[in-house]
């Protein structure tokens, strides 16, 4: 289902408190049957608008197979995402378009071992698809999570990622920047983390990152020194979209848009982009 330029109105059932600057607002729309037919898959982006304020793209943070709700998880970063913060609530309504973008490749990673790399903010695109392979766990092998932030405090899903640990069919590593008196577990950027504690086997891997634009640049470095191929590493480009038409440019890479050709690319598509990338 696609609406180009009216929103569908949303409710919000749910305000979650992910961290000092992260929300994580669950939605559900407001006409009856509307969130029936709403289907996206993972690695999608919808447009979230706010009426006085402006419109921004947000992954949907959640899988379809949660059936009933879609999360969109926002960082206090600029004036609509302030906005978004200081003045909805529970039971607010807002806007929504979408959902828009290509999503990850679901029949490319199956049948294989999954290696998610995550940072900060950059876990909400993820935790689509981890939440769909979980909810389809048979149909993949080995299933690794490192997540990093520069705090604990930064750390989003604390509750989702006890649940992670407990399951036995995961494998979850933590890290944060720099040490912290109550923290037990590991202390370092992710890339380093990759390279020096998970150690990742690289045949039938199929590795899916996401993070801050520095700390993917490094994490794909540390994949490709590993020996990971460039078809196997795998991110989304969300943060630079706008209109999430093809219409504003803003998000253009030479000839390609992010909103219409990705977000998600395999490393192998991002080397053919202009070096303005």
């Amino acid at each position: 289902m696609e609406q180009l330029l009216v929103p569908m109105i949303c409710k919000i059932d749910k305000v979650i408190q992910e961290t000092p600057d992260v929300r994580t607002y669950r939605l559900k729309f407001k006409e009856e049957g509307l969130m029936e037919k709403f289907n996206w898959m993972p690695g999608q982006f919808v447009e979230f608008s706010l009426l006085g304020s402006g419109e921004c793209t947000f992954c949907i943070a959640s899988s379809v197979t949660r059936k009933g709700y879609f999360d969109c998880s926002i960082k206090r970063a600029g004036v609509v995402t302030a906005d978004i913060h200081t003045l909805l609530d529970e039971g607010d309504e807002v806007g929504i378009r979408g959902p828009y973008g290509n999503w990850f490749p679901l029949d490319d990673i199956k049948g294989k071992n999954l290696l998610f790399v995550g940072g900060g903010i950059g876990l909400a695109p993820l935790r689509s698809l981890i939440q769909y392979c979980i909810d389809n766990r048979n149909d993949y092998k080995d299933f690794t999570i490192l997540y990093g932030a520069r705090t604990s405090a930064d750390m989003c899903y604390k509750e989702e990622i006890k649940e992670w640990q407990e399951n036995k069919s995961l494998k979850v590593i933590l890290t944060i920047d720099r040490p912290e008196e109550s923290w037990t577990s590991n202390v370092g950027v992710v890339p380093k983390i990759l390279e020096e504690v998970v150690k990742p086997e690289i045949a039938n891997t199929k590795v899916i990152t996401c993070g801050p634009p520095i700390m993917i640049k490094y994490t794909i470095q540390s994949l490709l020194k590993l020996g990971f191929a460039d078809k196997d590493i795998i991110t989304t480009l969300e943060m630079k979209m706008q209109c999430g038409l093809g219409k504003c440019g803003r998000c253009n890479i030479g000839s390609t848009y992010v909103c219409k050709d990705g977000p998600v690319f395999t490393n192998e598509q991002l080397k053919k982009l202009p070096d303005e990338f």
